[in-house]
């Protein structure tokens, strides 16, 4: 804690912070990249990095034997390749984002489920956007905040602040959209009574905040009630949206119907976000983030995972 600290006093033009920058400049560099050679690039940076990150790989290849025991090793092997493929594919995605221009991109991607939004603007609500992990990771926010009035999203920062500044300055150039740490739930709450759209992804292991288990691909999975608590405490409807990167290329946003009653059980409405979640990965799984340690939390008695 105290050198973390202690980075964070630094200016962020200071000697330890150089190797930083430097990634930076290679990012912005990517950038300029048509977005078919970032696919490409992001298939033989994934295969490589599958190959590399062993622990990863690992990680990733417990999740999937866990969620999906009726693949074959052979099987399970591909699809953990494939979910680097994804990933790296989903940060070069990213870089375009932050530096690039979006408007073809959000004329483009198939849209779904838009009229449930217009619901919620008929009842005078915010709207809290529950999402997940999934691989094309900040180049999903301004295919969402293109379609809100208000957009906002809850992130955690970085702990390097180059990069933190990197992300956070990319992710804002788009629709005005207004962000909100964990540290800032009170504005973010206000936000939401004055017609506010916040995304919030919920779905990773958040360790000791872990606070009930419910079942996700039939394996007991930690989940948080902070959604429960936001849209109790904002009035705000809840709506469940994906977003993914279609085999061809293209992209796709789904926004769920409002989900009635959601904050009255913290424990149904992680089940109903989570069977959400699980339905979109079934249908596209080398796109969510297998990497993390969605079981590190185990209750009481289960084996680990890891």
């Amino acid at each position: 804690m105290a050198s973390r600290g202690k980075t964070a006093k630094r200016a962020l033009w200071h000697p330890a912070f150089w190797g930083s920058w430097v990634l930076v400049f290679v990012l912005w560099l990517l950038s300029f990249l048509p977005m078919s050679v970032k696919q490409r690039f992001g298939r033989w940076l994934g295969r490589l990095l599958s190959r590399k990150l062993k622990s990863r790989a690992r990680v990733a290849d417990a999740n999937l034997a866990a969620c999906m025991p009726e693949l074959d090793e052979t099987a399970r092997r591909q699809l953990v390749e494939d979910a680097f493929v994804a990933s790296a594919r989903g940060v070069l995605e990213s870089v375009h984002a932050w530096w690039r221009d979006m408007t073809p991109y959000c004329e483009s991607a198939s849209v779904y489920g838009t009229e449930h939004l217009e619901e919620a603007r008929r009842r005078g609500k915010g709207v809290l956007l529950i999402g997940g992990h999934y691989s094309i990771f900040d180049f999903a926010l301004p295919l969402i905040a293109c379609h809100l009035e208000k957009p906002g999203y809850m992130y955690r920062p970085n702990n390097n602040p180059v990069i933190d500044r990197m992300i956070e300055r990319g992710r804002r150039r788009h629709f005005n959209i207004r962000p909100f740490t964990k540290r800032q739930l009170r504005p973010m709450l206000s936000f939401l009574k004055e017609g506010g759209q916040v995304w919030f992804a919920c779905d990773q292991d958040f360790g000791k905040k872990s606070e009930v288990f419910v079942p996700f691909f039939g394996v007991s999975a930690g989940c948080i009630t902070s959604p429960s608590y936001i849209a109790r405490e904002s009035g705000a409807e809840v709506i469940c949206v994906s977003h993914l990167r279609m085999p061809d290329g293209s992209y796709r946003i789904v926004f769920s119907p409002i989900q009635e009653d959601f904050g009255d059980n913290p424990r149904k409405d992680a089940e109903l976000w989570n069977h959400f979640i699980e339905t979109t990965v079934r249908e596209q799984p080398d796109q969510y983030l297998w990497l993390h340690k969605r079981f590190k939390s185990r209750p009481e008695g289960a084996a680990t995972v890891y």
